[in-house]
């Protein structure tokens, strides 16, 4: 399996970061893609990255840590580009839920962000939290037509998802799908499996039963079960198309 998006460099694992990977592995997890915050979390995410082979960076401006200053911060984290090798440009978006005051700066780091993502052909790993009709309609103003990623933590509509997906880009399902009252389960089963991935965003978001604690990439054998059950098919099944559309979008 691949757990296409997880902060395992943050501080919530500095007493524990070893035993957690050693539980992702004995898991089944083959990669744990990281994605960048902002300038202050490179040196943590690089560390991690090279201290572990199953672990692979991205990089980018996440749209929370977007604020006046965002040009300086792009032009620290389009240089890592030319110092290492990074899979995705990530995470990057636009957050309306925390912090509606920056929106036009986060619109420009989108947009800006995308381009690089274009000229280097790399995927983007996209945080879309209230915002994703907003991020859709400035991907297609933009004419990003060569654009695909993942639109990390979906939990959308149909109509959402069938738009996502009609311009190429992927669906990352994690534990939002195991809970209760989540609505993803009814849209995920007029969605074909061959249109998602898989992934925890350690530390946050942890799947039922484990709801409430701190996320871990081994929990992401929670979201399996349930997407078994949601397209009828073995855990095995899952496992191997999520994982062979995570290898596909991500070049692994």
């Amino acid at each position: 399996m691949i757990d296409t998006h997880a902060h395992l460099y943050a501080e919530e694992f500095d007493e524990d970061r070893d035993a957690v990977l050693v539980r992702a592995k004995e898991a089944g997890i083959q990669h744990i893609l990281l994605p960048n915050i902002d300038e202050t979390t490179i040196d943590r995410l690089n560390a991690l990255a090279m201290a572990s082979d199953m672990c692979v960076p991205m990089m980018g401006l996440h749209p929370c840590y977007v604020k006046e200053d965002y040009k300086e911060q792009l032009q620290t984290i389009k240089m890592e580009f030319a110092k290492n090798d990074y899979i995705a440009v990530g995470e990057i978006g636009i957050d309306l839920y925390w912090d509606k005051t920056t929106q036009a700066y986060q619109e420009a780091a989108f947009i800006e962000q995308c381009r690089w993502a274009e000229e280097m052909r790399l995927p983007i790993a996209i945080h879309s939290r209230e915002s994703t009709d907003l991020i859709v309609e400035l991907i297609k103003r933009n004419a990003f037509k060569e654009l695909t990623g993942v639109f990390h933590c979906f939990g959308g509509s149909m109509e959402q998802a069938k738009e996502i997906i009609g311009m190429g880009f992927r669906l990352g399902i994690g534990g939002v799908v195991t809970f209760k009252n989540s609505t993803l389960r009814e849209v995920l089963r007029d969605i074909a499996l061959e249109n998602i991935v898989v992934e925890t965003d350690s530390p946050y978001l942890a799947p039922t039963p484990y709801r409430g604690k701190r996320n871990e990439t081994s929990y992401i054998t929670e979201v399996v079960k349930q997407l078994s059950y949601i397209y009828e098919v073995s855990e095995q099944e899952i496992k191997n198309r999520t994982t062979e559309n995570a290898l596909a979008l991500f070049k692994l």
